[in-house]
């Protein structure tokens, strides 16, 4: 498994993260089995957020009822979570008073005294930076939080709220796979008018905004086709993709969704997958594209294969 040391921290992390946003129904022993598994393949870091499950803090509370953290096993991961979204409304709130509320919840849930990285969930329209940077400097005074990110955050969003707030904005979870690949497609084909690839969305550079500002990017939902439309892999829509990822598989003696995790670590921004499986065998197979050295030309030829245009 390739680390890195995350930046604005000194958090050594994996490049892969573990997401447990779907563990809400899983027993004891599933959950247990799920970690036990992850920690094996060397990911040490899980992510969590306020609003997965049935009801507020769920999850989390979900993962501390089966792991049973003694004080030194709390210490071996890395625990990050985040807050905004409220599903019965007002939708998105990234007041102080709901910021705080809410850290105050994760940290009652998962049963720990601090939480390792904290990230504002989807953009709230209404923020206000100064109530931002209140909340997270009253966090970090009492070590409740050690370190502070985005996620689904813009350029221009960030530069706001970096106005105010004063701690390093450390990641930005985003979506990414080799199909839902705006963020890097974008940038390839910036100047061809009559392409749809080279519209500008999300503020444009997106990406090469995060590798400029130290900004780690989160790949959220790696191996879906598009938002929530199910995975590529294996598809019978994407016959040409798997064709290639199968083809790279055997060469590599790994399973395709390892090619699928590799084609984003092999990326030099230095991205962090995070897996939303429950299931066992797979998050240790995608664990095994951590460090998979895709050539340059492997990798492009998954890109085109995927449907963007490489002029």
């Amino acid at each position: 498994m390739r680390t890195f040391t995350l930046p604005g921290t000194d958090v050594v992390a994996p490049n892969v993260v573990l997401g447990l946003m779907r563990i809400a129904e899983k027993s004891d022993d599933e959950i247990r089995e799920l970690v036990r598994t992850a920690r094996d393949a060397g990911i040490d870091f899980v992510d969590h957020a306020d609003v997965y499950g049935r009801e507020m803090h769920e999850c989390e509370r979900r993962f501390a009822d089966a792991m049973q953290l003694t004080p030194s096993q709390r210490d071996e991961l890395t625990i990050q979570t985040k807050c905004g979204i409220v599903r019965e409304g007002p939708y998105f709130d990234f007041s102080y008073e709901h910021i705080v509320a809410s850290v105050e919840g994760s940290l009652q849930a998962l049963r720990t005294d601090h939480v390792d990285v904290l990230l504002l969930h989807r953009p709230d329209a209404l923020v206000e930076p100064d109530e931002v940077a209140r909340a997270f400097d009253e966090l970090e005074a009492a070590g409740k939080v050690r370190a502070f990110g985005v996620s689904n955050h813009t350029p221009r969003q960030i530069e706001l709220l970096k106005r105010s707030v004063r701690q390093p904005i450390v990641a930005n979870q985003l979506q990414l796979s080799i199909t839902h690949a705006a963020l890097v497609a974008q940038g390839v084909a910036g100047n061809m008018v009559a392409e749809d690839q080279s519209v500008t969305r999300d503020g444009g550079g997106l990406l090469d905004y995060c590798r400029l500002n130290d900004i780690t990017v989160q790949a959220w939902s790696p191996f879906q086709a598009g938002f929530f439309t199910g995975t590529f892999l294996g598809s019978a829509e994407y016959p040409e993709l798997n064709a290639v990822i199968d083809r790279l598989a055997a060469r590599y003696d790994v399973p395709p969704i390892a090619i699928a995790t590799a084609w984003i670590t092999r990326h030099p921004a230095q991205m962090q997958v995070v897996l939303g499986t429950t299931t066992p065998e797979r998050v240790a197979g995608a664990a095994l594209g951590s460090d998979l050295p895709l050539t340059r030309a492997e990798w492009y030829e998954l890109f085109r294969a995927a449907g963007h245009i490489v002029p």
